[in-house]
């Protein structure tokens, strides 16, 4: 077996690598290449550069293209860029917008690996005879003890990207690699630094990569004209306290921002911050109250991906993570086995916004995860 798991010489072996233009990605093509890999990259344009002329961070357009380019030809390895606008727009764009429009809050990153870059990419790199794909990402894949490919934290839980991994097939996994997976961001730079790659020194990729300087809500108003709608700003208890521009400038858990400061505590002269507990589309309203109201000990998820042993039906102790920087929290997850699972945590938690990901966890192993559909108290 080679350092890939495949039974063959690493000459004989082709490797695509999804090249995005950063330093990630371009290390994991050159040490490939390095090892002595058939290495061929790809770079995905997947939206109209021209959006974020002179936008520091973004991906998969102008400069980083261009980039990934110039690395393929450092390196000396084949490169192609396929043009998947017209995809991108419809399977992440056109989510993201009419997320935001139900008053949820998308993940577009997770929306793009699901159903472009480990779809349509990964479809890509069989024709090409491809014997697996590899990626930047800083996760693991390790064999489990039921002999199929499993998905562990990357080793530096600080850098750890599982997370915006979760709905990974099975069958994506066994043809997947993440040759960084077991390395501190700090040693990536310094191998790009060894090499002399052209990206040493690129800064990473921070924001949502189609969102201008100016905020999402521009790319929601410009795709869908008439949508965003004032409306009033309404407290837990029915009291009007303000108004809002549209419902999609406001997410679960917010505080400021929202234009109508705190409100007194029985009179006194203490004042108790308000955050956003809600937000209702169909009313159009944006509902606020105190911290306290946030706190939610039950969640509802759809859309589950589940790489772990068949478990639907029986409750089970897991780590569940409900966003990317927070910590897994100790849970008790049932499966319905028709895509639906209720989490019950341990310990209330503040602030979880459906459209977010909950991605569930044995120790380092991802066991899969869906999209926050609801929450409640038990």
């Amino acid at each position: 077996m080679n350092s890939l798991g495949i039974d063959k010489a690493p000459a004989d072996t082709r490797v695509v690598v999804a090249m995005s233009g950063g330093v990630d990605s371009s290390v994991a093509a050159a040490m490939l290449k390095r090892e002595g890999y058939d290495v061929v990259g790809i770079t995905l344009q997947l939206y109209d550069y021209g959006m974020t002329v002179g936008k520091k961070g973004a991906c998969c357009a102008g400069q980083d293209i261009y980039d990934a380019r110039r690395v393929a030809d450092q390196i000396d390895i084949p490169h192609y860029v396929l043009d998947y606008e017209s995809r991108f727009k419809q399977s992440v764009m056109d989510d993201f917008v009419d997320t935001y429009l139900k008053g949820e809050t998308p993940i577009p990153c997770v929306r793009c690996n699901q159903t472009v870059k480990f779809k349509d990419l990964l479809d890509q790199a069989r024709e090409l005879g491809a014997d697996c794909m590899a990626t930047g990402h800083y996760a693991r894949r390790a064999p489990a003890a039921d002999g199929r490919a499993a998905m562990l934290r990357g080793a530096d839980h600080h850098r750890d990207q599982s997370y915006f991994l979760f709905a990974t097939t099975q069958e994506q996994l066994d043809f997947l690699r993440f040759p960084l997976g077991d390395k501190p961001k700090t040693e990536t730079r310094a191998i790009a630094d060894a090499l002399g790659l052209a990206v040493a020194d690129k800064p990473d990729s921070q924001d949502i990569c189609f969102v201008p300087t100016g905020g999402y809500a521009r790319v929601v108003e410009k795709m869908r004209p008439g949508a965003v709608r004032p409306g009033q700003i309404v407290h837990v208890d029915g009291t009007v306290m303000g108004r809002h521009d549209g419902v999609i400038h406001y997410t679960v858990g917010q505080r400021k921002g929202l234009g109508i400061g705190g409100r007194r505590v029985d009179g006194g002269e203490d004042v108790d911050p308000l955050y956003v507990v809600r937000v209702d589309p169909v009313a159009n309203q944006v509902i606020v109250g105190p911290r306290t109201a946030l706190a939610r000990d039950r969640v509802t998820v759809r859309e589950v991906n589940w790489l772990g042993a068949p478990a639907a039906g029986v409750p089970m102790p897991v780590a569940v993570k409900l966003r990317s920087a927070q910590a897994p929290a100790a849970a008790t997850l049932l499966l319905h086995g028709d895509g639906n699972a209720v989490i019950d945590l341990d310990t209330a938690q503040y602030g979880i916004s459906p459209g977010q990901a909950a991605v569930f966890y044995d120790g380092d192993r991802m066991l899969g995860g869906g999209w926050i559909s609801g929450t409640g108290c038990r």
